[in-house]
């Protein structure tokens, strides 16, 4: 059972197999008896034809063309009816099929009486299960047409009485078929809507996984190339590096897990406690607010989740591209047109970058020079509501993002 059933009950998803099923052909000999029993009481109309012929009202050589007549009738009816249960007939066969089925309705009954006008209710049927709605919606009336004309030359009491029937009985048929082939389609879309699921959720451990290493292989490599640089005049200090090396690998191992198990959601508080750590490895300067600084009242959890996010991808840019000696944090609320929202800027004086401006005063989009790190940033930004601006300024590169938050704490109009 698909993803979209799993809140039904045990009889909920037992009626949804079911209905799935009607509109395909059986699986097995024990579904293809199911599917005949729940045929065959419509057979129920021929219990007058056979009544008929049984009671010996006709000449021999008319019994023995109404048994003939009869038992092609049912064949064809049965052929029809359990071909579109699964692998319908082509159109053009269909309809040829539906055309003999209507003759023979028109012949038998005009040759062997009224009692064989119920043949009539097998046409409407057919015409309403087998043909396209365009067709089965004039057929339907068309077949009752011929009932009622027949009807005047053997019988007007009997089709009168079997008038609603056939009208009714086919426009029912379009009803359950249109029925049928909508649980067919939620069928293929349960799936569809499952398959975009799991791709979704690949996406996000793929965008994680990024965000995670990237950081965390870039801090490894310049502490190793510090330890390096260190040995062997200065041993202790290397030795702090590879234990800084050691408690990193440690961290990014256990950011690894949380992030496959999809419960990790990083803070501002210790990401910002993470980049000075790795500015400084890194010799750039940080200027970055404090913890006890920080104002994150009315900040939804996953706003602040995308901002740390973003802290953590601009901080690793800066480090791994940049070049830079001095690397500026910012983090303030600012009133905008969409509302409150909690602004980070971060800022270096490098010469590197990650890309060209995308050009969009709205910054809601980056442009196609940036690579994976700041696309994944963008999308996981959108998704918690905010925007991301990222372009090379005057001296060096600046990253802007923005998440909303609800009212509270100063603002700073937007200029």
């Amino acid at each position: 059972m698909s993803t979209m059933t799993q809140d039904l009950g045990p009889d909920e998803e037992a009626r949804a197999e079911r209905l799935m099923r009607m509109g395909e052909a059986p699986r097995s000999r024990a579904e293809a008896a199911r599917k005949l029993v729940w045929v065959l009481p419509w057979l129920v109309f021929l219990a007058s034809p056979v009544g008929d012929l049984a009671a010996g009202n006709h000449s021999t050589a008319a019994t023995v063309a109404g048994w003939a007549g009869l038992a092609v009738f049912a064949a064809i009816y049965l052929a029809v009816v359990f071909r579109n249960m699964g692998r319908p007939f082509p159109e053009p066969v269909v309809g040829v099929l539906i055309g003999v089925l209507g003759a023979l309705a028109v012949v038998l009954s005009l040759g062997l009486g009224d009692e064989w006008l119920g043949l009539f209710v097998y046409v409407s049927v057919c015409c309403g299960a087998a043909f396209p709605m365009r067709v089965a919606y004039w057929t339907v009336p068309l077949t009752t047409l011929a009932l009622m004309l027949v009807g005047a030359r053997v019988g007007q009491d009997t089709a009168w009485g079997l008038f609603l029937v056939v009208l009714m009985v086919g426009y029912s048929m379009t009803g359950v078929r249109q029925l049928v082939r909508t649980t067919v389609e939620l069928r293929k879309a349960r799936a569809t809507v499952a398959q975009l699921a799991a791709n979704e959720e690949r996406l996000r451990l793929a965008r994680d996984l990024h965000d995670l290493l990237g950081h965390s292989l870039s801090l490894i490599t310049l502490k190793s190339e510090l330890a390096g640089r260190m040995l062997p005049g200065q041993p202790e200090k290397a030795a702090q590096q590879v234990a800084d090396i050691e408690q990193v690998s440690r961290q990014a191992l256990v950011d690894v897990r949380e992030a496959v198990t999809g419960y990790r959601r990083p803070r501002l508080a210790a990401e910002l406690a993470g980049v000075q750590v790795a500015l400084a490895a890194a010799g750039v300067t940080a200027v970055a607010p404090a913890e006890s600084d920080l104002d994150l009242d009315g900040v939804p959890e996953e706003s602040e989740s995308a901002l740390a996010w973003a802290l953590r991808e601009a901080v690793t840019n800066v480090v791994r591209h940049s070049g830079a000696t001095r690397c500026t944090v910012e983090l303030l609320r600012r009133q905008t047109l969409d509302g409150p929202v909690l602004e980070l800027t971060v800022q270096d004086n490098g010469s590197g970058g990650s890309g060209k401006s995308s050009g969009k005063p709205s910054g809601k989009s980056v442009g196609k020079g940036f690579g994976n790190g700041l696309t994944g940033l963008t999308e996981r930004l959108e998704k918690a509501g905010g925007s991301l601006e990222a372009s090379r300024v005057k001296q060096g590169f600046r990253l802007v993002a923005r998440v909303p938050t609800a009212s509270g704490g100063p603002v700073v109009s937007e200029p």
